[in-house]
């Protein structure tokens, strides 16, 4: 078992990452040692519930259990979880618990951020993406209409609790969807200021088989080494100010994918890949990197063999990038790369992009 600590300067709330990969059945022990209220809410993925719902031991009574997909993290599912809380009298020393991909956590962490103005909240992700990304920094929030993730809130859970064992059953494609931003934090690494040199795209370059086979200690290590990267960068900037921005590689051009095909079509990983594929293509044309390094950037991608997304009609998709959050009136924010592992926010005008 590891255990990473994060500590949050303007949180009076600092919480532990536990990487561990005991028995499932052993696991609602340790969730609850983190509940001390006397009640709790358990929001979980409906396939995760299926596959593991009776080795965890929760009641019925204790679960709301929320469809897979990422249509499912919408208003009407989130008044359902807030209306579940209600009805159980949920106070504010008692617990919202998260067990599922990132989908479950964004949504299950928003409801337990907003209720009560803030209850506390466990993050269980079963998800290679979620347990690499989105169940540790404190992002949370649901899709609209007009985008992805653009009604949320920062809010930190009680504890992050990532058991391995949850990986095993995990289709390939759902697998390599988490795979994208293991890359994506391959590129970005230096940016990330860890104190510790972690050398994540050699630890890819020398163990992409294993991890593609999923050997228990390339994947203990694989996750390790992004949530180090990614609490580097929380710990700094937790509201996303400043250096937390260099999270979003990749995702400017990916999050319009997702709109575009109505997150029906792609993963958010093979989004994330593409948008990162787009990002070094912009650098490349705009001088910001050599093109050896951008060859290099593919040859990485190739490694895991990622679905194809084809270029959809650019006047579309810059429609579609200027109602991204980052983006403002006037412009739209990139995350580009400019040296090895190192990446900086640039600003360009519709113009910029179509001409």
């Amino acid at each position: 078992m590891a255990n990473i600590f994060v500590n949050i300067n303007s949180s009076t709330q600092n919480y532990p990452i536990i990487i561990c990969n005991e028995d499932i059945s052993d696991l609602k022990k340790k969730i609850l040692s983190y509940a001390t209220g006397k009640k709790f809410l358990v929001v979980i993925s409906e396939k995760v519930n299926k596959l593991y719902g009776k080795a965890l031991g929760f009641e019925n009574c204790e679960k709301f259990i929320l469809k897979d997909g990422e249509k499912e993290k919408n208003f009407h599912n989130y008044q359902k979880i807030l209306n579940r809380a209600f009805k159980m009298q949920l106070s504010r020393n008692d617990a919202l618990i998260a067990i599922g991909g990132g989908v479950v956590g964004d949504i299950a962490g928003f409801a337990a951020s907003t209720y009560m103005r803030g209850i506390k909240f466990i993050q269980v992700p079963t998800t290679l993406l979620a347990c690499v990304d989105s169940s540790v920094g404190g992002k949370t929030g649901i899709d609209t209409n007009f985008g992805k993730n653009l009604i949320g809130s920062f809010y930190q859970p009680k504890a992050v609790i990532i058991n391995t064992n949850f990986l095993n059953t995990l289709d390939d494609r759902q697998f390599k969807t988490g795979l994208g931003e293991v890359v994506k934090y391959a590129f970005i690494e230096k940016s990330c200021k860890c104190e510790e040199e972690l050398n994540l795209t050699n630890f890819i370059s020398e163990n992409f088989e294993n991890i593609l086979l999923k050997n228990p200690d390339s994947l203990k290590n694989l996750i390790t080494i992004c949530i180090k990267l990614k609490v580097s960068v929380v710990q700094k900037d937790e509201k996303e100010g400043n250096l937390r921005k260099i999270l979003n590689f990749g995702h400017t051009y990916g999050h319009a994918i997702e709109k575009y095909t109505n997150y029906k079509k792609y993963t958010h990983g093979e989004a994330i890949v593409k948008g990162i594929i787009f990002a070094f293509n912009l650098a490349v044309k705009r001088n910001l990197i050599d093109i050896n390094y951008k060859y290099f950037a593919d040859d990485v991608i190739k490694k895991f063999n990622f679905k194809t997304i084809p270029d959809y009609p650019i006047e579309k998709m810059v429609k579609l990038m200027k109602m991204d959050k980052k983006a403002d009136s006037d412009y739209i924010t990139f995350i580009l790369p400019v040296d090895y592992s190192i990446v900086e926010e640039f600003k360009f005008t519709e113009k910029d992009l179509l001409y």
